[in-house]
């Protein structure tokens, strides 16, 4: 069996998974499996002389083995805060009027990955399968491929792709191309992200989609398929403490829990609650919005300027409908521990999940998840998430609309408990087939299929998801070498 090689930006402790959640339950199993290697940046800045260091630090965990690499401060200005964060991190999601494409950060983001290629060549073995993730780590297909490595070679792309036109808003989106199409599967979030990422490849630099599906680029043959990131439900409700800590308050709450990002729609999440409150005045006293919004990147202006807008938006909610015993919305700028979120959901009648640009959402899922399957609460979720694919029972709304949001809150607030049931046991079935285990396996099937020239059945059509991976046949997971399901002891 191969070797798995993983590369990410950051590397999660793999010994404490189950806490971590979401793709590092995952990731932890694979490296357990197929004793693995996982290279990325250490956390850590130090000085200029840290650039030419391409000897990382080991750590052995958990049966796998974790290597690091420090950064420069002017490494993580440029690459990280910079080229990663305020060009491709706004384009992705749409947003062209916050990316600083004068900056000049593109060649520090590409000497990075070139730094981080020459520390992993020397550690390959020729059977070893790379798996390159997000972002961060776009070009670093291609300085492996400069450097002779020709092992197979996948990117996973965990935020969305944009339509071509504002792809090709990014001055380097021809130096992008070519990284890209370096790899031999990139795998994306979903269908839409295929269609885009496809239409790119085509408008930008001319490729050619081939009749086995797969894209001519470069003189390469590529292919671009959709693995919707999931969650473990299982791992997830086991994470809840013996005893609750939540209790039941008095009014019905709405719970959002989200990054503090401007991509995640939490200002007009504010304002359509309070346009509720205001349209439907027989609710006030009787509902709250508890908000959860964990700092992020608060050296870049946008989001201090985020901040600034929230805690300006819940004081005039507050203080304009709220009474001595009633405040409307409970903004809390801080993280919570993943464990504790589970009684909180539970306890939430509604889960408000409206970003305005999102590769998956994993709050969707876990909040689904954590419902009591007699008396479930009613997802509300934004189209232009990722999850709004899968997740055709929540009730799908234009996170731009105001008004729209306001009248949904309502409708889920009066859905009777047969039509939340029906709902729940449908997201549900959703979330238990397509769970993290197989995201990671079926990524993987299709890349060692694609390595060995083997073809997988097509999975419905342009990135789409198949009948064969969903019903987990026994090919493309004997082809990943690991189990029917992962271990997550």
């Amino acid at each position: 069996m191969s070797r798995i090689v993983l590369v990410s930006n950051r590397v999660g402790d793999v010994s404490k998974a189950a806490l971590a959640g979401g793709v590092v339950i995952a990731i932890a199993d694979v490296l357990r499996a197929r004793s693995g290697l996982w290279l990325g940046w250490s956390g850590r800045t130090g000085e200029k002389s840290e650039e030419a260091r391409t000897t990382p630090d080991f750590q052995e965990m958990d049966g796998a083995t974790i290597a690091t690499l420090p950064l420069s401060h002017r490494e993580f200005k440029d690459y990280y805060l910079g080229y990663s964060n305020a060009v491709l991190w706004p384009v992705f999601h749409t947003r062209l009027d916050l990316a600083q494409f004068e900056a000049g950060y593109y060649q520090r983001y590409v000497d990075v990955n070139r730094r981080f290629a020459l520390t992993l060549q020397p550690l390959l073995k020729p059977d070893d399968t790379i798996w390159i993730h997000d972002y961060h780590m776009i070009p670093l297909g291609l300085e492996l491929r400069k450097l002779g490595v020709n092992n197979p070679i996948g990117f996973f792309l965990h935020i969305p792709v944009p339509p071509a036109q504002l792809f090709m808003a990014i001055p380097e989106y021809r130096d992008l191309a070519r990284s890209l199409a370096a790899y031999d599967l990139i795998g994306l979030q979903t269908r839409t992200d295929c269609a885009n990422m496809l239409d790119f490849f085509r408008n930008a630099v001319f490729g050619r989609l081939l009749q086995d599906g797969r894209m001519r680029v470069f003189d390469r043959e590529i292919s671009v398929k959709s693995f919707p990131v999931g969650i473990d439900m299982d791992s997830f409700l086991e994470s809840r403490p013996k005893r609750s800590r939540e209790q039941p308050t008095p009014a019905t709450r709405l719970i959002g829990v989200d990054r503090l990002d401007y991509t995640k729609g939490l200002p007009q999440k504010f304002r359509a609650f309070g346009r509720f409150l205001e349209k439907y005045p027989d609710y006030r006293r009787k509902v709250v919005l508890s908000q959860i919004a964990p700092p992020t990147r608060e050296s870049v202006v946008a989001y201090a300027d985020i901040r600034n807008e929230l805690e300006s938006l819940s004081g005039m909610i507050n203080g304009k409908l709220g009474e001595l015993d009633w405040v409307p919305i409970h903004y809390i700028h801080r993280s919570t521990p993943r464990r504790m979120l589970v009684d909180v959901y539970q306890h939430s009648r509604i889960g408000f999940v409206t970003p305005l640009r999102d590769g998956m959402n994993l709050v969707a899922k876990e909040y689904v998840a954590a419902q009591d399957p007699d008396d479930p609460g009613v997802l509300i979720l934004s189209r232009f998430a990722g999850a709004a694919e899968q997740m055709k029972q929540a009730l799908i709304v234009n996170p731009y609309d105001v008004e729209e949001m306001a009248d949904t809150i309502k409708i889920a607030l009066e859905m009777g408990r047969q039509e939340r049931k029906d709902r729940h046991r449908a997201l549900v079935s959703g979330i238990r087939s397509y769970d993290t285990f197989w995201w990671c396996r079926s990524f993987l099937a299709e890349l060692d299929a694609v390595a060995s020239g083997k073809n997988l059945p097509p999975l419905g059509g342009v990135g789409g998801l198949g009948d064969d991976l969903a019903k987990k046949s026994a090919s493309p997971i004997e082809l990943a070498g690991l189990p029917s399901r992962l271990s997550s002891n």
